[in-house]
Order: structure tokens, then sequence, then C-alpha cells
């Protein structure tokens, strides 16, 4: 990787020394006299590294507003600040906005080489971090032989070829960021941009900026995901929490195909898949005022509804061999053998839902335990907490014999017939009934059968 380091300092002599400095290590350098050409160097190309004096010919800390803006577009680029003014109250600020390492001058050549170079190796890290989970996240597979993961196969295949926008509901973990892939993968967008804008995470006042963009005074342009996405796929993940009044601009631009940039005067014309999801229950955010109504029935074209892992329990086993498989392969171990029917795995609260299930298996992977014993007691340490018969034991304690017998069997033989995807078949021969019998038996206690 050819690394490229921009060097912001008004000082020429301090410019110059660090520029041949960094170019006889075998970096690439640019270089900014001010805070304006600073600006435009950053808009202009994102620097792998950068170093910054603390104070232009701005203000007495404009160095921290670069960093701040650098920060706002890749919060991956290490930032050397360095100041001859140094203070404890100047350092901490930096660091607080995210700085790298704080080098007060006249500063030590080797040392500022040796803070350069840990700059790089950390971005080489996270560089190599990102390619790795997008490798494993985009070729991940939707698993499971449950009614509802079966069906929403079905509805990938059919929506795939169409242009409809899609609302894709489910509880976090669930997998709907990989419903969103699969929905662009088989697409004729499939060669075009997959961007993922998340409501969630943005600051409240970046909203425009990052969906629209932003020219500059300067003529530099700061392009949104709307852009970023041109011809291809953008996903708003999290949509219920975007604000109402970004939420009137989408619908806007939804209605109007078009768009302005931030201080823009021209329109600009996109050709964009929308794709939207969220935990919440929209119409119930339509209720509570924090919805638009016009705005969900743009979005909600189609829906495709996920439920949690909880409600899918048949599907628990299949997923454990999959990543178990899949984990195994990527970390260039032995394949783990774990017992798909472990109660433990069967009866535990998912409230991460699959990304939990997948985040336990990596660890025991990377554990490496040698035997099935060592990696049942790893198991039960990572879900004791929430195990299911810990909290029937608790429960039982303050109430009569029946009663308690009475719940351990109802939730024992609802968790029995969520695992054979309600089939009373294999449901009564695993828990070793005759068929008649456990239909009386959950007719006793109020158990609904499903299909």
């Amino acid at each position: 990787m050819s690394v490229e380091i921009l060097i912001v300092d008004d000082n020429s002599d301090i410019r110059n020394i660090l520029n041949e400095l960094l170019i006889d290590a075998g970096y690439k350098t640019r270089v900014a006299a001010n805070y304006n050409q600073a600006l435009s160097e950053i808009d202009k190309k994102i620097p792998d590294v950068a170093i910054i004096d603390v104070k232009l010919d701005k203000g007495d800390n404009d160095g921290i507003e670069l960093l701040a803006h650098i920060k706002s577009k890749d919060k991956d680029v290490p930032v050397i600040i360095i100041t001859g003014h140094a203070n404890i109250e100047m350092a901490v600020n930096s660091l607080k906005h995210g700085a790298f390492e704080f080098v007060e001058k006249p500063f030590d050549q080797v040392r500022l080489l040796n803070f350069v170079s840990r700059a790089v190796e950390n971005l080489n890290l996270k560089n190599q971090n990102k390619e790795y989970e997008n490798k494993l996240f985009s070729s991940y597979d939707l698993i499971g032989d449950s009614k509802n993961i079966t069906t929403i196969r079905d509805q990938i295949d059919k929506i795939s070829l169409t242009e409809s926008r899609i609302l894709i509901n489910g509880p976090s973990g669930s997998g709907k960021e990989l419903i969103a892939r699969k929905i662009h993968k088989k697409s004729k967008r499939n060669n075009k941009p997959f961007i993922i804008l998340n409501g969630a995470l943005l600051d409240l006042n970046k909203y425009e900026f990052e969906l629209f963009g932003e020219e500059k005074n300067n003529g530099s342009i700061s392009y949104g995901a709307l852009e970023k996405a041109n011809q291809g796929t953008l996903l708003i993940d999290q949509v219920s929490e975007i604000p109402l009044a970004i939420q009137s601009k989408i619908l806007r631009v939804l209605i109007d195909q078009k768009f302005k940039r931030l201080n823009g005067n021209s329109d600009v014309n996109v050709d964009v898949r929308l794709i939207c999801s969220s935990s919440k229950d929209l119409k119930e955010e339509i209720k509570i005022g924090n919805f638009r109504e016009d705005l969900y029935h743009r979005l909600s074209v189609f829906e495709i509804n996920i439920k949690s892992l909880n409600e899918r329990i048949s599907d628990i086993p299949l997923l454990i061999k999959y990543f178990s498989k899949k984990i195994s392969n990527n970390y260039n171990i032995k394949e783990l053998e774990i017992d798909e029917n472990d109660s433990y795995i069967l009866n535990h609260n998912w409230q991460g839902n699959v990304r939990e299930l997948r985040n336990l298996i990596e660890r025991v992977a990377i554990l490496q335990p040698d035997t099935n014993h060592k990696i049942s007691n790893i198991i039960k340490e990572s879900l004791k907490s929430d195990n299911f018969n810990e909290k029937i034991t608790e429960n039982a304690l303050s109430i009569p014999l029946k009663e308690a017998r009475e719940n351990f069997e109802k939730e024992y033989l609802t968790i029995q017939l969520k695992k054979f995807n309600g089939n009373i078949s294999k449901t009564a021969n695993f828990v070793g009934m005759e068929r008649s019998a456990l239909h009386r038996k959950l007719k006793g206690l109020g158990i609904k059968e499903f299909n």
C-alpha cells in the first residue's frame, strides 16, 4: 500500500522539514500552508494519514477543526497533531476529537517517524479488518428451514427482479442487512454500489450532509449517500431514527426524483433503489408522531418481516453447523463439533438474535477447546446468566409444586414445538410421548398448535 500523508503547517521551514523527512522514509506527501488550502486538499481526496499544526491562520484551534472535518469523512484516518503552544487542555481536546497522537515542537524526528509508522500500521489493520468483515458478510447465506426464512428466500427471488422500494422489519441482529445485500446481489444493479446509511448512528446535525452532500465555497464537492449509491442500492438502516424534518426531505426526493446538495443551487438527479430497515414498528411510531405516514407508504411498497431467533428455534441447529464451518474456514482452524441440540443454546433467550449466536460460536472457535466437555463449558459459561433452566428454578421457588411443574412443561413443550417448526409428530417422538397424548397435553396446558 502506497501511503499518502497530508502535512498542514503555516511555517514553511517546518513544512519543508516534514516533507523531506517523510519522502525520505518512502511516503508520498501533500502539503497545505493554511486552513483553506488544507480544507481543499482534504475535500479533494482524504489522506491516509494527516499531520496538522493546531494553530493556523483562521484561529487558535483551527487544526482541531480540520481534525474534526477529517473524522466526519472517515473516522479511521490517523491524525497527528503538532503544536508549539502545548498545554494539557489542548492535548486533551485534540485526543477527545480523535487525534492519533499529540506532538510538541520542536519535535524529535525519529520519534515523529515512529508515530507515523504506528499510524500506518493502525490504518492497515483497520483496512484489513474492514476487508475481512466485508468479505465475510457478503459471503453469508440466509440459513434456516423455518417457514419465516423459507418465505423470505422466496420473496428475495421475486422482488430482486423489480425496482420496488422495500422495508425490512425485524429485531436487532436478525439479518436485515443480510437480506438487503441478497436483494442487491440478485438484482440487475449487482455490479453497482451498495451503500449503507445508519439512521441511528448519525449526528443530529449531519443528516442532510450525509444524505445530500455539500458544495464548498472553494468549488469542491462532498458527495452524500444518495450520489454515492447512484445506479446502485441505498440501504437506510434504522430509518425510524431519522428526524421528522429530514423525513420530509427524503419524501420530497422520492416524489421529485431529485435534490440539491447543501449550499448548492443545481438539481442533482440520481437513479437509486431504496431499501429501508427498522427494528421498531413504524406503524406504532406513526401513532406516537415519530414517523410520517406518507413516507411510510412510499417506503413500504414491499415489506419483508424477519422474526426473532426465539421464534424460529428450528433454525438454530442449522445456524450452528453453518457458522461452525464458516468460522473454521475463515480462521483456518479445525471445525467445531457443537451439539446442535445443546439445551443451553436452544433454551437461551437470544436477544441479540443471529448475530449473538454467531458471536458465541466465534468466541468458542477462537478459544479452540480440544474436547466436547470444554466446548460445553464455554457455552454454559457464556449463556448461563440467561439460561432458561435457571430462570425456571428461580421462579419455581415461590410457587406450589403443581404450578411449577405445569409452568415447566408449558415452557419446555413450547420450545420443543418451535424447535421442530410446529411438527407434532417430530415433537412427540423427541419428548417421548404418543402423538395423541401430546395433543391432549398441549390442549390442557393451553398451548396453541401452529403449522
